[in-house]
């Protein structure tokens, strides 16, 4: 076989291989179906499936540690002479409705924004992020910033956030039998590990987030106390050594005025002897 014909094979193979990811990409995109953990080229990641699992349990328990009660409900028909059937309250269908619809749990969701300078699930937390405090500050002090949309959108929720919320109405949806499992006949079980790895994330899922966890603000307050420890302790060796360095110059700066005022003296001496 020739070399050009070689050649010219092996580039249409590149061709056709560059055409079928193309088209690829193509049919997802009409689709609808997102890369979850993939930032895309406007720098949007999609919420994995494990990350929405750990923020609707996250906001789910805590709208049921909210409405914890010792209370006993009594349910019946007043008329009826039967006794009326006693249920208790962290265990009857009214706290969990309430918790899941009113309003929906998954409304929380919006609470969230994306802190970039977070790695992993802990990219999503509530509050402003570092970045757009910063944009804020500077708007405030008058500095024009541009960041391609209207100044009244910035603390609108994120594409990231809108696609969480969407995928979690989808998981309840999903999965509202084995939440109600859980409610009724497994609350003593750490929910994240029951519903979430258990029975959300099977087989090849990334279970990565569910032990991610945010860093606590003492060792953050560690950690910045240490660099400005540090930093005093550099300034404070510069000071001593420059101190020590102007003290020895006087010194010097004595010695030879000392040494002048000698050799005037001997000067003089010598003059005082010729004379005689």
């Amino acid at each position: 076989m020739r070399q050009g014909d070689s050649s010219s094979r092996f580039n249409d193979t590149m061709t056709f291989t560059g055409t079928v990811v193309c088209l690829f990409a193509v049919i997802l995109a009409v689709s609808g179906v997102e890369l979850e953990g993939i930032e895309d080229e406007h720098g949007v990641r999609i919420p994995t499936k494990c990350e929405v699992c750990k923020y609707l349990v996250t906001e789910l328990q805590q709208r049921l540690s909210e409405t914890s009660s010792s209370e006993v409900l009594r349910t019946g028909h007043g008329l009826d002479k039967k006794p009326l059937k006693e249920i208790k309250y962290d265990k009857s269908d009214l706290r969990l409705i309430e918790a899941l619809t009113d309003p929906h749990v998954c409304d929380k969701i919006l609470e969230y924004n994306v802190h970039k300078e977070k790695k992993g699930s802990m990219r999503y937390a509530k509050g402003m992020s570092e970045t757009m405090q910063t944009l804020h500050g500077l708007v405030d002090k008058g500095v024009k910033v541009e960041l391609g949309m209207p100044y009244e959108l910035w603390d609108k929720p994120s594409a990231e956030v809108t696609a969480m919320q969407r995928k979690c109405y989808k998981m309840v949806e999903d999965y509202e039998e084995d939440i109600e499992d859980w409610y009724y006949n497994n609350q003593e079980k750490d929910m994240i590990e029951y519903f979430c790895s258990n029975l959300v994330l099977k087989g090849n899922d990334d279970k990565t987030c569910l032990t991610e966890k945010e860093e606590p603000e003492e060792d953050k307050k560690g950690e910045d106390g240490d660099v400005k420890e540090k930093k005093k302790n550099k300034k404070k060796k510069k000071g001593k050594k420059k101190k020590k360095n102007k003290g020895k110059g006087k010194d010097e700066t004595e010695t030879q005025g000392l040494g002048k005022k000698k050799v005037e003296e001997d000067t003089k001496t010598e003059k005082q002897r010729d004379e005689l």
